[in-house]
């Protein structure tokens, strides 16, 4: 039976490979080889495929760091550096260097990876099936059954509500390990876990899909997410960041890294933001919200829960960064990765000049007071090229992120809007005031 079920879902993993196509592929060029040596599958389509530009990075041997046979002089190559002292936290250099990859960098998706437990198992492939990582701060499933008859009439105002589900309104057709779940179910919260809603996880009499439970099936892969405050921009990145982070930790076939998707918003509130566009970098279709399936049972084939943005610990928001270290390849690669999928464009240099970019803030506490004494110095110094920028709604949030990109220096006022200088090229210097 093991085997039959293990050649099933050989065969159903390389149909994805193919059906996903090489043009899907929605990851930089630069992490191609990655992708290729996770999914030999893929790699091997590429050789075959006479089209596919990807040739040369099939058979390098490099890996994200997170992989079980992974070295660390192959894996990726923007790796922590700790100058600074490490006494008073670890006894070692290398414990500090490990530990801030634990808590910063790639190391911590692998800590995900190895902290995965099935809590709900499949016999057969029709079957629901639920893993989750410690504390439910990551989860995914299969054949999975959502009942959403409980928002009628509760209006259009839930927001970071952990009553969305009930008793018996989450759950499908499998070996339930309750006891197991309800163990990692303390971080009762509603940005730190999935456990408002897990706990009211059941195991369902029938086949959610296949006994027909369900008023709608979602086919595509459908990432949930829990969102921090959308209206600033270091709140909503840790939503962004998470769910880039996530994408690797879920990195079990190559639709993982396809905007072949679905995002589902978990509030009644029609989602909108300065920075929504942002988005676009992980699907390519609409933005559902709660109202969409409101009073349906709704089954999924393919679910994530996503990590969250105020998880203990977690990324960014509570991370507790060890002393004396710093450089993150997973921040590098996230960058990298919205750089691209954003086709935000780095223009050739049409002379020798530095390019310094100031963030003027519009806001009472994030105010430069002697600003414009700082451009009128910079502006008389011959080898810069000095820009005064305000990043309001009158400038598109892509356009900021070409401004951002295209910059040497960047000059700001301690706050949010720092935030940018996550989409510095690499060689650029940030002042913060």
């Amino acid at each position: 039976m093991w085997l039959l079920l293990y050649i099933f879902y050989v065969c159903i993993s390389f149909k994805s490979i193919i059906s996903i196509g090489l043009d899907k592929l929605n990851v930089p060029p630069e992490h191609v080889t990655y992708v290729f040596n996770a999914f030999p599958s893929l790699a091997k389509a590429c050789l075959a495929e006479p089209k596919c530009i990807y040739k040369e990075l099939t058979g390098l041997k490099r890996c994200w760091g997170y992989e079980r046979e992974c070295n660390r002089d192959d894996s990726y190559p923007v790796r922590p550096v700790c100058p600074g002292d490490h006494r008073g936290w670890v006894k070692t250099k290398e414990a500090q260097y490990d530990t801030f990859y634990t808590q910063a960098d790639f190391g911590y998706v692998k800590e995900q990876i190895d902290d995965l437990m099935v809590m709900c198992e499949a016999t057969f492939p029709d079957d629901t099936s639920l893993e989750c990582s410690k504390y439910l701060r990551f989860c995914r499933g299969r054949n999975m059954m959502l009942n959403f008859t409980g928002l009628v009439g509760r209006g259009d105002n839930l927001r970071y509500k952990m009553d969305i589900l009930g008793p018996g309104q989450i759950g499908g057709f499998c070996n339930f390990y309750s006891e197991r779940l309800m163990k990692e179910a303390e971080h009762m919260s509603a940005l730190q876990s999935w456990s408002p809603e897990l706990v009211h996880f059941v195991k369902t009499p029938k086949k959610p899909i296949a006994d027909g439970m369900c008023d709608v099936v979602i086919n595509k892969p459908t990432y949930i997410m829990k969102l921090d405050a959308t209206v600033n921009m270091y709140h909503h990145f840790c939503d962004f960041f998470n769910l880039y982070a996530s994408l690797h930790v879920n990195s079990t076939h190559p639709s993982t890294f396809s905007k072949d998707n679905h995002i589902l918003i978990w509030e009644t509130f029609t989602y909108d933001s300065a920075f929504k566009d942002t988005f676009k970098a992980f699907t390519d279709n609409p933005i559902w919200d709660l109202k969409t399936f409101r009073g349906k049972v709704v089954c999924f084939k393919n679910v994530v829960l996503p990590l969250l943005p105020r998880m203990i610990f977690g990324l960014y928001y509570n991370t507790p960064l060890i002393y004396g270290c710093e450089r993150s390849g997973l921040f590098h690669a996230f960058s990298k990765h919205i750089i691209h999928s954003l086709n935000i464009k780095l223009h050739p240099r049409n002379n020798d000049k530095v390019r310094v970019t100031l963030l003027s803030r519009g806001t009472t506490y994030r105010s430069i007071l002697n600003e414009k004494a700082i451009i009128d110095a910079l502006s008389k110094v011959e080898g810069y090229e000095v820009k005064r920028v305000v990043y309001d709604k009158t400038v598109p949030f892509l356009k900021q992120m070409e401004i951002t990109h295209n910059t040497d220096v960047f000059v700001g006022m301690h706050g949010a809007g720092l935030t940018h200088l996550l989409f510095l090229p690499d060689w650029a210097a940030v002042f913060e005031v």
